[in-house]
Protein backbone atom coordinates (compact mmCIF):
# COMPACT_ATOMS: atom_id res chain seq x y z
CA UNK A 1 0.00 0.00 0.00
CA UNK A 2 1.34 3.41 -0.98
CA UNK A 3 1.52 6.24 1.53
CA UNK A 4 0.12 9.39 -0.04
CA UNK A 5 2.84 12.06 0.23
CA UNK A 6 0.20 14.75 0.13
CA UNK A 7 2.33 17.52 1.64
CA UNK A 8 4.83 17.28 -1.21
CA UNK A 9 2.07 16.84 -3.76
CA UNK A 10 0.17 19.81 -2.33
CA UNK A 11 3.27 21.98 -2.62
CA UNK A 12 3.66 20.96 -6.25
CA UNK A 13 0.03 21.74 -7.05
CA UNK A 14 0.21 25.14 -5.32
CA UNK A 15 3.59 26.31 -6.51
CA UNK A 16 4.69 24.18 -9.46
CA UNK A 17 5.00 25.37 -13.04
CA UNK A 18 3.06 23.35 -15.58
CA UNK A 19 -0.41 21.98 -16.25
CA UNK A 20 -2.70 19.02 -15.60
CA UNK A 21 -3.10 16.39 -18.33
CA UNK A 22 -6.62 14.93 -18.51
CA UNK A 23 -6.38 11.27 -19.54
CA UNK A 24 -9.71 10.25 -18.04
CA UNK A 25 -11.92 9.37 -21.00
CA UNK A 26 -14.60 6.99 -19.75
CA UNK A 27 -16.72 4.38 -21.52
CA UNK A 28 -18.84 6.89 -23.42
CA UNK A 29 -15.97 9.00 -24.75
CA UNK A 30 -13.40 6.21 -25.30
CA UNK A 31 -14.50 5.22 -28.85
CA UNK A 32 -14.03 8.81 -30.03
CA UNK A 33 -10.63 9.02 -28.33
CA UNK A 34 -9.57 5.81 -30.06
CA UNK A 35 -10.87 6.99 -33.45
CA UNK A 36 -8.81 10.16 -33.13
CA UNK A 37 -5.84 7.95 -32.21
CA UNK A 38 -6.31 5.99 -35.44
CA UNK A 39 -8.22 2.97 -34.15
CA UNK A 40 -11.80 2.79 -35.55
CA UNK A 41 -14.51 0.81 -33.81
CA UNK A 42 -14.32 -2.08 -36.29
CA UNK A 43 -10.83 -2.91 -35.01
CA UNK A 44 -11.97 -4.14 -31.58
CA UNK A 45 -14.78 -6.20 -30.09
CA UNK A 46 -16.51 -5.15 -26.89
CA UNK A 47 -15.53 -3.05 -23.91
CA UNK A 48 -12.68 -5.27 -22.74
CA UNK A 49 -10.68 -4.86 -25.96
CA UNK A 50 -11.61 -1.19 -26.13
CA UNK A 51 -10.26 -0.50 -22.64
CA UNK A 52 -7.14 -2.56 -23.35
CA UNK A 53 -6.45 -0.37 -26.37
CA UNK A 54 -7.09 2.93 -24.59
CA UNK A 55 -4.81 1.84 -21.75
CA UNK A 56 -2.10 1.13 -24.31
CA UNK A 57 -2.61 4.65 -25.65
CA UNK A 58 -2.45 6.21 -22.18
CA UNK A 59 0.56 4.11 -21.24
CA UNK A 60 2.36 5.24 -24.39
CA UNK A 61 1.73 8.87 -23.46
CA UNK A 62 2.59 8.57 -19.76
CA UNK A 63 5.74 6.49 -20.30
CA UNK A 64 7.07 8.78 -23.05
CA UNK A 65 10.34 10.45 -22.04
CA UNK A 66 8.86 13.86 -22.90
CA UNK A 67 5.99 13.36 -20.42
CA UNK A 68 7.50 14.38 -17.09
CA UNK A 69 6.98 16.40 -13.95
CA UNK A 70 9.13 19.21 -15.32
CA UNK A 71 6.17 20.50 -17.32
CA UNK A 72 3.21 18.46 -16.09
CA UNK A 73 1.82 19.00 -12.60
CA UNK A 74 -0.80 16.27 -12.54
CA UNK A 75 -2.73 13.68 -14.50
CA UNK A 76 -6.44 12.86 -14.20
CA UNK A 77 -7.02 9.12 -14.49
CA UNK A 78 -10.06 6.99 -15.29
CA UNK A 79 -10.84 4.45 -12.54
CA UNK A 80 -9.83 1.47 -14.68
CA UNK A 81 -6.54 3.18 -15.56
CA UNK A 82 -5.73 3.67 -11.89
CA UNK A 83 -6.19 -0.07 -11.32
CA UNK A 84 -3.94 -1.04 -14.26
CA UNK A 85 -0.17 -1.20 -14.53
CA UNK A 86 2.54 0.69 -16.40
CA UNK A 87 5.98 -0.90 -16.47
CA UNK A 88 5.11 -3.21 -13.58
CA UNK A 89 3.72 -0.47 -11.31
CA UNK A 90 0.23 0.80 -10.64
CA UNK A 91 -0.49 3.76 -12.89
CA UNK A 92 -0.93 6.28 -10.07
CA UNK A 93 2.18 5.03 -8.29
CA UNK A 94 4.15 5.16 -11.55
CA UNK A 95 3.12 8.76 -12.13
CA UNK A 96 4.32 10.00 -8.74
CA UNK A 97 7.27 7.73 -8.03
CA UNK A 98 8.76 7.66 -11.54
CA UNK A 99 7.60 10.96 -13.03
CA UNK A 100 6.87 13.21 -10.02
CA UNK A 101 3.45 13.90 -11.50
CA UNK A 102 0.50 14.20 -9.09
CA UNK A 103 -2.27 11.63 -9.76
CA UNK A 104 -5.99 12.47 -9.67
CA UNK A 105 -8.98 10.15 -10.15
CA UNK A 106 -12.15 10.89 -12.12
CA UNK A 107 -14.98 9.83 -9.79
CA UNK A 108 -18.20 10.89 -11.52
CA UNK A 109 -20.26 8.38 -13.50
CA UNK A 110 -21.85 10.65 -16.07
CA UNK A 111 -24.58 13.24 -16.34
CA UNK A 112 -28.31 13.39 -15.77
CA UNK A 113 -30.71 14.73 -18.40
CA UNK A 114 -30.77 18.51 -18.72
CA UNK A 115 -33.02 20.37 -16.29
CA UNK A 116 -33.03 24.09 -15.43
CA UNK A 117 -30.45 24.60 -18.17
CA UNK A 118 -27.85 22.29 -16.60
CA UNK A 119 -26.84 18.66 -16.36
CA UNK A 120 -26.18 17.51 -12.81
CA UNK A 121 -24.02 14.48 -12.11
CA UNK A 122 -25.64 11.12 -11.68
CA UNK A 123 -25.49 9.73 -8.12
CA UNK A 124 -22.07 8.22 -7.37
CA UNK A 125 -23.17 5.13 -5.47
CA UNK A 126 -19.67 3.70 -5.09
CA UNK A 127 -17.93 6.97 -4.19
CA UNK A 128 -16.71 5.71 -0.80
CA UNK A 129 -15.13 2.64 -2.45
CA UNK A 130 -13.47 4.78 -5.13
CA UNK A 131 -12.04 7.13 -2.53
CA UNK A 132 -10.70 4.24 -0.46
CA UNK A 133 -8.97 2.70 -3.47
CA UNK A 134 -7.62 6.08 -4.53
CA UNK A 135 -6.04 6.60 -1.11
CA UNK A 136 -4.57 3.09 -1.35
CA UNK A 137 -2.91 3.98 -4.67
CA UNK A 138 -1.46 7.26 -3.39
CA UNK A 139 -3.84 9.47 -5.38
CA UNK A 140 -3.90 13.13 -4.33
CA UNK A 141 -7.33 14.22 -5.49
CA UNK A 142 -10.43 13.64 -7.60
CA UNK A 143 -12.28 15.20 -10.51
CA UNK A 144 -16.00 15.35 -11.28
CA UNK A 145 -17.83 17.21 -14.04
CA UNK A 146 -21.19 18.92 -14.47
CA UNK A 147 -22.48 20.92 -17.45
CA UNK A 148 -24.00 24.41 -17.52
CA UNK A 149 -25.76 24.97 -20.86
CA UNK A 150 -27.90 28.01 -20.01
CA UNK A 151 -27.73 30.98 -17.66
CA UNK A 152 -30.36 29.67 -15.25
CA UNK A 153 -29.72 30.81 -11.69
CA UNK A 154 -31.52 27.81 -10.17
CA UNK A 155 -29.60 25.34 -12.33
CA UNK A 156 -26.22 26.96 -11.74
CA UNK A 157 -26.82 26.92 -7.97
CA UNK A 158 -27.82 23.25 -8.15
CA UNK A 159 -24.64 22.35 -10.06
CA UNK A 160 -22.34 24.10 -7.59
CA UNK A 161 -24.18 22.78 -4.53
CA UNK A 162 -23.94 19.21 -5.79
CA UNK A 163 -20.25 19.63 -6.59
CA UNK A 164 -19.48 20.94 -3.11
CA UNK A 165 -21.63 18.28 -1.42
CA UNK A 166 -19.59 15.54 -3.11
CA UNK A 167 -16.47 17.60 -2.47
CA UNK A 168 -17.15 17.56 1.26
CA UNK A 169 -17.19 13.75 1.26
CA UNK A 170 -14.01 13.70 -0.84
CA UNK A 171 -12.21 16.08 1.51
CA UNK A 172 -13.38 13.96 4.44
CA UNK A 173 -11.44 11.03 2.96
CA UNK A 174 -8.24 13.09 2.86
CA UNK A 175 -8.34 13.77 -0.89
CA UNK A 176 -8.60 17.11 -2.71
CA UNK A 177 -11.49 17.57 -5.16
CA UNK A 178 -11.23 19.24 -8.53
CA UNK A 179 -14.66 20.85 -8.85
CA UNK A 180 -15.63 21.16 -12.51
CA UNK A 181 -18.83 23.05 -13.40
CA UNK A 182 -18.20 23.25 -17.16
CA UNK A 183 -19.92 26.05 -19.06
CA UNK A 184 -20.70 24.78 -22.55
CA UNK A 185 -18.67 26.81 -25.07
CA UNK A 186 -21.61 26.54 -27.50
CA UNK A 187 -24.04 28.08 -25.02
CA UNK A 188 -25.92 31.12 -26.27
CA UNK A 189 -25.68 32.59 -22.78
CA UNK A 190 -22.07 31.67 -21.96
CA UNK A 191 -21.07 35.08 -20.54
CA UNK A 192 -24.20 35.32 -18.39
CA UNK A 193 -23.62 31.76 -17.16
CA UNK A 194 -20.08 32.72 -16.14
CA UNK A 195 -21.35 35.71 -14.16
CA UNK A 196 -23.81 33.49 -12.27
CA UNK A 197 -21.21 30.76 -11.76
CA UNK A 198 -18.55 33.04 -10.30
CA UNK A 199 -20.97 34.49 -7.75
CA UNK A 200 -22.19 31.07 -6.57
CA UNK A 201 -18.62 29.68 -6.44
CA UNK A 202 -17.45 32.63 -4.34
CA UNK A 203 -20.35 32.14 -1.93
CA UNK A 204 -19.44 28.46 -1.51
CA UNK A 205 -15.72 29.14 -1.17
CA UNK A 206 -16.30 31.84 1.45
CA UNK A 207 -18.19 29.31 3.56
CA UNK A 208 -15.37 26.73 3.56
CA UNK A 209 -13.26 26.41 6.72
CA UNK A 210 -9.51 27.03 6.46
CA UNK A 211 -8.82 23.30 6.68
CA UNK A 212 -10.63 22.59 3.40
CA UNK A 213 -9.14 23.46 0.02
CA UNK A 214 -10.09 22.61 -3.54
CA UNK A 215 -9.09 23.01 -7.17
CA UNK A 216 -11.45 24.50 -9.72
CA UNK A 217 -11.64 23.34 -13.35
CA UNK A 218 -13.45 25.92 -15.44
CA UNK A 219 -14.24 26.73 -19.05
CA UNK A 220 -12.03 29.51 -20.42
CA UNK A 221 -14.10 32.68 -19.88
CA UNK A 222 -15.23 35.18 -22.51
CA UNK A 223 -13.63 38.03 -20.55
CA UNK A 224 -9.88 37.59 -19.85
CA UNK A 225 -9.05 37.28 -16.14
CA UNK A 226 -12.76 37.06 -15.27
CA UNK A 227 -11.98 34.39 -12.67
CA UNK A 228 -9.09 36.28 -11.01
CA UNK A 229 -11.00 36.42 -7.68
CA UNK A 230 -11.18 32.62 -7.74
CA UNK A 231 -7.48 32.31 -8.63
CA UNK A 232 -6.62 34.49 -5.63
CA UNK A 233 -9.08 32.88 -3.18
CA UNK A 234 -7.32 31.31 -0.16
CA UNK A 235 -9.43 28.12 -0.38
CA UNK A 236 -8.44 27.51 -4.02
CA UNK A 237 -5.20 25.60 -4.56
CA UNK A 238 -5.30 26.18 -8.31
CA UNK A 239 -7.68 27.17 -11.07
CA UNK A 240 -7.26 25.00 -14.15
CA UNK A 241 -8.97 25.36 -17.51
CA UNK A 242 -10.58 22.73 -19.69
CA UNK A 243 -10.22 22.99 -23.45
CA UNK A 244 -13.96 22.39 -23.86
CA UNK A 245 -13.84 21.50 -27.54
CA UNK A 246 -11.58 24.35 -28.62
CA UNK A 247 -8.61 23.37 -30.77
CA UNK A 248 -5.24 23.37 -29.02
CA UNK A 249 -4.17 26.64 -30.67
CA UNK A 250 -7.38 28.45 -29.73
CA UNK A 251 -7.37 27.02 -26.20
CA UNK A 252 -3.74 28.02 -25.71
CA UNK A 253 -4.45 31.54 -26.96
CA UNK A 254 -7.39 31.97 -24.58
CA UNK A 255 -5.48 30.41 -21.69
CA UNK A 256 -2.57 32.81 -22.17
CA UNK A 257 -4.94 35.72 -21.44
CA UNK A 258 -5.92 34.44 -17.99
CA UNK A 259 -3.35 35.17 -15.27
CA UNK A 260 -2.76 32.36 -12.81
CA UNK A 261 -4.89 29.80 -14.68
CA UNK A 262 -3.18 26.66 -16.00
CA UNK A 263 -4.40 24.08 -18.49
CA UNK A 264 -6.16 20.81 -17.81
CA UNK A 265 -6.54 19.70 -21.40
CA UNK A 266 -7.64 16.34 -22.80
CA UNK A 267 -8.36 16.39 -26.54
CA UNK A 268 -6.17 19.47 -26.99
CA UNK A 269 -3.24 17.55 -25.46
CA UNK A 270 -3.58 14.40 -27.57
CA UNK A 271 -4.53 16.21 -30.80
CA UNK A 272 -2.68 14.64 -33.73
CA UNK A 273 -1.28 11.60 -31.89
CA UNK A 274 -1.91 8.28 -33.67
CA UNK A 275 -1.10 4.64 -33.12
CA UNK A 276 0.59 4.49 -36.53
CA UNK A 277 3.30 7.02 -35.64
CA UNK A 278 6.85 5.85 -34.98
CA UNK A 279 8.26 6.44 -31.48
CA UNK A 280 10.19 9.42 -32.82
CA UNK A 281 7.13 10.92 -34.52
CA UNK A 282 4.88 10.26 -31.52
CA UNK A 283 7.30 11.65 -28.92
CA UNK A 284 8.13 14.64 -31.15
CA UNK A 285 4.50 15.66 -31.58
CA UNK A 286 3.70 15.01 -27.90
CA UNK A 287 6.71 17.11 -26.90
CA UNK A 288 5.58 20.06 -29.02
CA UNK A 289 2.01 19.75 -27.69
CA UNK A 290 3.20 19.66 -24.08
CA UNK A 291 5.52 22.62 -24.65
CA UNK A 292 2.82 24.77 -26.26
CA UNK A 293 0.36 24.06 -23.41
CA UNK A 294 3.11 24.57 -20.81
CA UNK A 295 4.03 27.95 -22.27
CA UNK A 296 0.39 29.07 -22.37
CA UNK A 297 0.04 27.99 -18.73
CA UNK A 298 3.11 29.78 -17.38
CA UNK A 299 3.67 32.77 -19.68
CA UNK A 300 0.82 35.24 -19.33
CA UNK A 301 0.09 38.31 -21.39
Amino acid sequence: MSTNPNIEQLAKMREGRGFIAALDQSGGSTPKALRLYGIPEDQYLGDEQMFDLVHQMRSRIISSPVFSGDRILGVILFDMTMERMIDGMGTAEYLWERKRIVPFLKVDVGLQEKSNGVQLMKPIADLADKLSRAVHHGVFGTKMRSIIAEADSVGVSQVVSQQFDFGDQIMGSGLVPIIEPEVDIKSGSKSDSEILLKKVLLDQLNSLPESKNILLKLTLPDIPNFYRELVDHPRVIRVVALSGGYSRSVANDLLGKNFGVVASFSRALTEGLTVQQSPEQFDGLLDSSIESIFQASVNKS
